[in-house]
Order: C-alpha cells, then sequence, then structure tokens
C-alpha cells in the first residue's frame, strides 16, 4: 500500500449529528430493534487533545453507537464549540455528519487528503486510538473521518 490511496474501501462507522440524543438513541432503538446504547461523553481536551480548524477546543460531544455489523451507527450530541458537531447542527440540524474509514499511518492519510482537496478540520485522541474529520464535502458530499486504532 502507497501513500496514494487511502488503504481501505470499508466503511465501518456513519454519523449522525442530533439536537437530542436521548430522543434520537430511543427513535432508532425503537426502529431496528435494539436496545439504547448507554450514553458516553466524550474526554476532556486535557486528554483529548482536540482540536478544531488547527487550535485547541474544549468542545466535548455526547456519543451512542449502535452496532449494526460491519458499520457502527454513531449518535453524536455537541457539547460546547467550537466543534464541526457544533457546526453541523447549527447549518443543518440534525442531519449525517461523516463516514469513517479504519486507517493505518494518521499523519500520512491526512496529508494525502489534503492533497487531493480534503483538509483537515478536527482531530483528537480517544483510549485506544485518535480520529480525524478531514472537509470532503466539496469533492464527496461528506466529512470523511479516519480511525486508527493502536
Amino acid at each position: 500500500m502507497s501513500n496514494q490511496e487511502l488503504g481501505t474501501t470499508t466503511v465501518v462507522q456513519v454519523g449522525v449529528i442530533v439536537g437530542d440524543i436521548e430522543s434520537k438513541a430511543r427513535a432508532w432503538a425503537d426502529v431496528l430493534g435494539l436496545p439504547v446504547p448507554d450514553i458516553i461523553v466524550t474526554d476532556p481536551v486535557e486528554m483529548a487533545q482536540t482540536e478544531y480548524k488547527g487550535k485547541s477546543t474544549d468542545a466535548r460531544a455526547k456519543l451512542v453507537f449502535f452496532d449494526l455489523g460491519q458499520v457502527a451507527l454513531e449518535l453524536i450530541q455537541p457539547l460546547g464549540s467550537p466543534s464541526t458537531w457544533q457546526d453541523q447542527l447549527d447549518q443543518h440540524g440534525d442531519s449525517l455528519h461523516h463516514i469513517a474509514f479504519s486507517i493505518k499511518g494518521m499523519k500520512e492519510k491526512i496529508a494525502y487528503l489534503d492533497a487531493k482537496g480534503m483538509p483537515l478540520v478536527q482531530k483528537g485522541e480517544y483510549t485506544g486510538g485518535r480520529y480525524a474529520y478531514v472537509d470532503g464535502v466539496s469533492k464527496l458530499g461528506v466529512i470523511l473521518e479516519l480511525l486508527e486504532n493502536d
């Protein structure tokens, strides 16, 4: 695999921004016939090292994950700003935010997508790995999330 490709074609997650995660999680659980998952709150900036448009941000989010087999459905309720999550909610209300791919070589993949006109918007750390959102809206119609697990 070269740095001239993303390195995968497998979507592992679809992310949806919501204003009220409790009600949307119940609605999705009802439609899917699944239990309502636990709500997780992202780590504070001291742990997550969250950056939005190149600057540190203390924005956090409530998250719910539905395991749908190969793909996880992630519901995201922004908590504070600035963040790509809050921007999405402000501009589009409850809406599709991203599709995610599991990758290796985060820095190289960010540079690869940037060279294709899809700049880094937000990045951070989580227990066991890191994420990055790149702005693929003008090229692809959606934000791409890169997930790299250790």
